[in-house]
């Protein structure tokens, strides 16, 4: 049965690209049963406690960081000027609620603002949005307001400020950061389900890796540290089944788990992607395979590492990823983790060493 609590907690918890700390704090919480290490970038490490060490070594991968903004400057009215932290379209930004994290590390709430129609001449109506041209507005009126009162400064973190619903009937989740904080529970699901295995033929690491949507360095740390032989990363990828035909759409709710071939950052390892299909088959877990003329995941820091590392990429198909809303199914969550536990049982011998190509 899979923890919606789990999934509510990480979901709406504040977490930007370099502001990680509540996620590893949450995680610990839910992961006391194991072994666990931070290290200076905020990535948490979770291992199996008295396990006695394999030849090889699988490091299952989650990033904690959500696309977000950081306070660039504060204008004598008191709104502040922002960037974002992560991939953004402008026209998604405006008109939504936000969290400030303030100095002392409370959060003031606020509101991405724009200049409004009643005061654009005409032709500026037309012109495209731009993060230069918005601003955050908490309700002060000055300057020295925001920065005494309110107790906000340049250089702070900023995350979208949503709430969470899980509709049991439909099984659907509908909150924020699925992207990727669905991946960070799918580790911790397939850990907690691993934990009382005694055949295991591989060490298992989960690896909860920071600053991924600035450019998967948390994930570059990580790899270096695991030193692994294989690897899955999960990701909350982007759900495609509004923009394209059913027998195009690659990444539709409902239709399990996504098995990635290809993105920007990676190509997949085919005997890696072929034993997971195997099983899915055998196993009724209903996948869909997906090949990306766009985006990118951990998987392309970690197959880079060492040696070069055999990388399995498993996505929850979540609609408007990097936006502040997003929908996802459990039925797609589930097959997620069900094919991860039954791809690490079935990774003997023979099939480590197939796909290491030993």
């Amino acid at each position: 049965m899979v923890d919606i609590k789990l999934i509510e907690d990480l979901t709406t918890a504040f977490g930007p690209s370099g502001f990680e700390d509540q996620l590893v704090e949450i995680l610990k919480n839910y992961l006391q049963d194991f072994q666990l290490e931070v290290d200076p970038m905020s990535n948490l490490y979770a291992s199996f406690k008295d396990q006695a060490k394999k030849e090889f070594t699988i490091q299952l991968d989650a990033h904690t960081d959500e696309v977000g903004f950081m306070v660039q400057s504060i204008n004598d009215n008191g709104t502040m000027n922002f960037v974002g932290l992560g991939g953004w379209l402008p026209t998604n930004i405006p008109a939504h609620l936000v969290a400030i994290k303030k100095k002392n590390g409370d959060l003031v709430e606020g509101i991405t603002g724009s200049t409004p129609p009643h005061f654009m001449a005409k032709e500026d109506r037309d012109k495209a949005l731009t993060i230069e041209s918005m601003f955050i507005d908490v309700g002060a009126r000055s300057r020295q307001e925001l920065i005494e009162d309110f107790g906000i400064e340049v250089g702070a973190p900023i995350s979208p400020l949503v709430d969470f619903n899980f509709n049991e009937e439909k099984g659907l989740l509908r909150g924020k950061a699925f992207d990727n904080r669905l991946g960070c529970a799918c580790i911790v699901e397939t850990m907690k389900r691993l934990k009382d295995s005694t055949d295991l033929n591989l060490n298992v690491v989960g690896a909860f890796a920071s600053q991924e949507e600035v450019g998967m360095r948390g994930a570059k740390i990580t790899s270096q540290r695991i030193k692994p032989d294989l690897a899955i990363v999960f990701e909350g990828s982007p759900a495609d089944d509004l923009y394209f035909p059913k027998n195009l759409a690659q990444g539709a709710l409902g239709q399990g788990v996504q098995i990635r071939h290809l993105d920007q950052s990676y190509i997949g390892n085919v005997d890696f992607i072929n034993l997971a299909k195997t099983i899915a088959c055998d196993q009724g877990i209903k996948y869909q395979s997906a090949v990306r003329r766009a985006g990118s995941t951990n998987a392309g820091a970690i197959h880079l590492s060492e040696k070069g590392v055999p990388v399995l990429v498993l996505g929850i198909p979540s609609r408007y990823v990097h936006s502040h809303y997003n929908f996802a199914l459990v039925e797609d969550f589930e097959a997620t983790v069900n094919l991860a536990v039954k791809v690490i049982e079935a990774l003997d011998q023979a099939a480590i060493k197939k796909i290491l190509k030993k």
